[in-house]
């Protein structure tokens, strides 16, 4: 895979994971929920949001998916390359990438890493992303010295 491609697939799978959490956190939708709204399936969806499409979405779900979101189609269309007006996309430079991240980044692309450990890697991942931040109050509770 190119890293024209990727940078693609990264950019169209955080525009998808911030439009799930906007419609979670705004209108309280589930996975279904936005599915049954955007009629677009929920494997799809997370198909999306990891990035993992061998080919570019169709187009008429990626404007189904926005429309049932009430978002712009043409901010998809950027983050997936596809709007020509606006010219080619420069990236920022991204920041330093902690060691263990870029060992596991290396691990998921690295085609002798059997699917079944990207497969854990990925779901410790999403695990650790997406899990409830913990009050101040209990987090500090292990900084306090006994």
């Amino acid at each position: 895979m190119t890293e024209t491609a990727n940078a693609r697939k990264i950019a169209f799978a955080t525009f998808v994971r911030r439009a799930l959490d906007d419609a979670r956190a705004m209108r309280a939708w589930s996975g279904t929920e936005v599915s049954r709204r955007t009629g677009v399936s929920r494997q799809t969806i997370n198909r999306w949001v990891r990035g993992d499409w061998a080919s570019d979405p169709e187009a008429e779900r990626v404007v189904a998916f926005c429309e049932g979101l009430g978002l712009d189609p043409a901010a998809a269309f950027v983050a997936l390359g596809w709007d020509r007006a606006a010219g080619p996309r420069v990236d920022p430079t991204p920041p330093p990438m902690d060691p263990d991240v870029e060992a596991l980044l290396r691990r998921l692309v690295d085609p002798n890493v059997s699917d079944a450990e990207k497969f854990h890697i990925r779901e410790t991942i999403r695990y650790l992303a997406y899990r409830p931040t913990l009050p101040a109050g209990v987090r500090n509770r292990g900084k306090q010295a006994g």
